[in-house]
């Protein structure tokens, strides 16, 4: 059983060590939403000394950019491991998606230690597709 609790409008779900972040249903991501998100973040990291979090994106379907940023720059000066949930078919084939992320055994997505160099991203072959399930 997992231990929930609330945070503004996000839901933080507890399994094992691992946080899981749920925003909502919110398909499109604006300044205000990665505002939230980083507000959020920074108290499970800073406070709770959180170490691996796990993003709720199934029903994502446009992020801007800078989220990805803030991920790699919290997982190499904090040591803390992202994961994703299976985002939408559009947000997979973002460069930056495909640069910083890689499929894990679990069926998450795993911030990368190491982003791919971006010409490889773009070399590389069309992404096979995961669709978003539910989350247990």
């Amino acid at each position: 059983m997992s231990a929930l609790r609330y945070f503004k409008r996000m839901k933080i779900e507890r399994q094992g060590d691992v946080l899981l972040l749920h925003i909502g249903d919110m398909d499109i991501w604006d300044g205000a939403d990665l505002a939230l998100l980083r507000e959020g973040l920074t108290k499970l990291i800073e406070q709770d000394k959180a170490r691996e979090i796990v993003i709720d994106m199934r029903y994502v379907k446009y992020i801007p950019s800078g989220f990805f940023g803030m991920l790699f720059d919290w997982q190499e000066k904090r040591d803390v491991w992202f994961g994703l949930t299976p985002p939408q078919p559009n947000v997979q084939r973002m460069l930056w998606f495909r640069q910083f992320f890689e499929k894990t055994d679990e069926g998450w997505y795993g911030l990368r230690k190491d982003p791919l160099d971006i010409h490889d991203v773009v070399t590389m072959p069309e992404p096979v597709l995961v669709e978003a399930e539910e989350v247990m």
